[in-house]
């Protein structure tokens, strides 16, 4: 009976924990399977704030593999406040980007107009680049219980076959950049698409250039996973 009073007493704590921080762009409008309180199979939805496109795509199961399923119960709500709380540490330290929290983990997207951009035919990170991964970098460290997903995209100028290599140097650069701040590179997985997966019109030079962008997905890791789960009295 104590066991269960506890579990009950955690569960609705962690309820009023997530209303109470709710109120960034990010997670005011978030929905109960957005928070993490409700089960869920498959990482569609923050796969689709990834790619845009494609989401049942076969070749998309790595990219579904390293951000796994959505976590439900006492445990996904836990995790979701966890991800809340990092979600708004990113809006205030990087105004630029913009930051979704979908099933329990949070996409940022960086494009021409949000902080983090190449120049054209580039895949090095400028000085402007630098300073907002810099910030970025600060947030990761704050909360060292996630893994990250960085991947590149391009629009449809050019040959495909160079997009793709471009895309993948990009994405690397980001990847190798946050490393080099400190970031264990255990916590990383680094994918690129070249212009296979647009979410925006390629026909427009403003759809090209937010085509022309480095998502970042942040989902909790095996660690805080068994943590809530030990928390809330889940197996």
């Amino acid at each position: 009976m104590k066991k269960l009073i506890k579990k009950i007493s955690v569960f609705t704590l962690a309820v009023t924990l997530t209303l109470g921080f709710s109120s960034c762009e990010a997670t005011k409008n978030a929905n109960n399977k957005q928070k993490g309180g409700v089960i869920g199979a498959g990482a569609g939805a923050i796969i689709g704030a990834i790619i845009g496109n494609n989401v049942g795509s076969g070749k998309n199961g790595k990219l579904g593999a390293v951000i796994g399923g959505v976590i439900g119960g006492g445990a996904g709500v836990l995790i979701g406040k966890k991800m809340d709380d990092q979600a708004k540490r990113i809006e205030t330290e990087v105004p630029g980007a913009k930051v979704e929290r979908v099933d329990n983990g949070i996409v940022v997207t960086f494009d021409e107009n949000s902080g983090v951009y190449f120049d054209t035919n580039k895949s090095n990170i400028n000085t402007k680049s630098q300073a907002t991964l810099d910030r970025l970098a600060n947030v990761f460290s704050e909360f060292p219980d996630t893994n990250i997903l960085v991947v590149g995209h391009t629009d449809s100028s050019g040959k495909a076959a160079y997009n793709m290599t471009l895309s993948e140097k990009r994405a690397k650069s980001v990847t190798n950049f946050l490393v080099n701040k400190g970031l264990a590179n255990s916590r990383f997985n680094t994918l690129w698409y070249g212009e296979d997966q647009p979410k925006y019109d390629n026909t427009t030079a403003e759809g090209r250039a937010k085509n022309r962008r480095v998502n970042v997905a942040i989902v909790p890791n095996d660690k805080m996973i068994e943590d809530v789960k030990k928390e809330t009295g889940e197996n």
